[in-house]
């Protein structure tokens, strides 16, 4: 008996930790908001949700136009996803111009961003890797 409540207090516990909330268009962080108005003035939103996993947070943000983007917990972005080419802005400037300088005409799919390194996809299925200064690394 002793450890089915050990067990039933565990599994409270882990899904306490885990929760996915839809937010209303006045709960969504105002950098979050800056940052679509800024980028993507022409994309409606069509859903924020804020992810609870453990300790980590994180803003998943839904645009008209099979964009995609996610925010960590201090609203910053982690990564974008787009059918077509996102836009400059939302790309470091080094990493814009090596991509243009060697593959010119290609659009960038795909941006992400963690501590170590950023990343693009481009629309020619190509995965570039760069250090976190924007520095190339290597052809993924």
């Amino acid at each position: 008996m002793k450890n089915l409540v050990i067990i039933a207090l565990l599994s409270v516990l882990f899904t306490a930790c885990e929760s996915n909330k839809v937010l209303a268009e006045n709960e969504i962080p105002s950098a979050i908001t800056n940052y679509l108005q800024t980028h993507f003035p022409n994309h409606k939103v069509l859903q924020v949700e804020k992810e609870r996993e453990g300790l980590s947070k994180s803003y998943d943000v839904i645009l008209e136009g099979n964009i995609v983007l996610e925010f960590n917990k201090k609203h910053n972005i982690k990564s974008i996803e787009a059918k077509s080419a996102l836009p400059q802005s939302v790309i470091p400037a080094k990493i814009w111009e090596y991509v243009q300088r060697e593959y010119p005409g290609v659009g960038i799919l795909e941006y992400e961003l963690d501590d170590n390194r950023q990343k693009v996809e481009l629309d020619n299925r190509l995965e570039l890797e760069f250090n976190k200064a924007g520095d190339f690394l290597r052809l993924d």
